[in-house]
């Protein structure tokens, strides 16, 4: 019974997740995110869909049991950095087998993309007050 851990983060949103790999086939396949089931916790089926793709393409969906942290962000963030937190652990777990397929499909990347900060003297990032000539 191996514990690995992996750390995916998207937007402001973090995911801690601890995956232990059991015997072959021993592992339930159970996702608890903050002591909830992931079904309770992403209600949605996109959701749900975003943080079973690596488990998925990889053919691993009732091998390991996951436990994971999330706080930050929105939950559309949040699934996404959980996905790629799985996709880590994953590549962690067997290198050869699940890199080049999670490679491929572009789940090991991670999203750069972040809210640009407010300036100072207009409403937002680049939005401006509007201009009044006379």
């Amino acid at each position: 019974m191996e514990v690995i851990n992996a750390l995916g983060r998207r937007k402001s949103a973090i995911a801690r997740i601890y995956v232990v790999s059991k015997d072959e086939n021993a592992g339930a396949g159970t996702i608890v995110i903050n002591n909830r089931p992931m079904e309770q916790y992403f209600p949605m089926d996109t959701l749900q869909y975003i943080v079973k793709q690596p488990l998925e393409l990889t053919g691993t969906t009732a091998r390991y049991d996951i436990k994971v942290n999330l706080g930050g962000g929105g939950i559309k963030g949040q699934a996404e950095a959980l996905r790629l937190a799985i996709a880590r652990a994953l590549c962690k777990i067997d290198t050869e087998a699940h890199r080049p397929i999670l490679k491929t499909n572009g789940l090991l990347t991670r999203d750069p993309r972040e809210v640009e900060r407010k300036k100072p003297g207009r409403p937002g990032a680049r939005k401006r007050f509007q201009f009044s000539k006379r």
